[in-house]
């Protein structure tokens, strides 16, 4: 499904292209962030980009009309076995999305993204908003105290605060 060419009778003149991390403590948060925007603003349209799998999953839950899903190809592994190889995962979703999103910006007609919305832990989505001269607004689902921990997760083993051996 892919539903970024923008009608002609549509005046939005703020697109936002909404990129989660694919899994459900961050698709579902992403969402409720962008159904809050597009309440404040009429003039705001999202396309709410999720992989085919996600696509099936969340496609018919109920949205604003200016809230619209496009999907990417399932490039990572699927969300009903990816707890079972949970490092393949993770390094499919920072090696494997970039390209199939870069080509779905490609297909974007009208109106042109006016800034990415990505997930903090999808790295690549600045340098593509960097290329491509398209600002980029960095979404982070958890509490801030769990961003701190991991900022300075290095403090916690150097000071003898988490003792576990994760060196596996």
């Amino acid at each position: 499904m892919d539903s970024l060419k923008a009608n002609p009778t549509t005046h939005c003149h703020i697109h936002i292209i909404a990129m989660p991390y694919p899994g459900r403590g961050h698709i579902y948060p992403m969402m409720n962030l962008c159904k809050i925007l597009v309440s404040k603003n009429n003039n705001i349209l999202v396309s709410f980009v999720v992989t085919e799998e996600w696509l099936g999953f969340i496609g018919s839950d109920p949205k604003p009309d200016n809230i619209r899903f496009s999907s990417i190809p399932n490039v990572i592994p699927s969300e009903l076995v990816h707890a079972a190889n949970f490092n393949a995962f993770i390094e499919a979703t920072r090696t494997k999305l970039e390209a199939p999103f870069v080509q779905l910006l490609d297909r974007i007609e009208l109106p042109p993204a006016a800034v990415i919305l990505a997930d903090t832990t999808l790295f690549w989505a600045v340098g593509v908003g960097n290329r491509r001269n398209i600002p980029v607004a960095a979404f982070w689902p958890s509490s801030p105290s769990m961003l701190m921990i991991l900022k300075h997760f290095d403090l916690l083993v150097q000071n003898g605060h988490f003792t576990a051996d994760i060196s596996g």
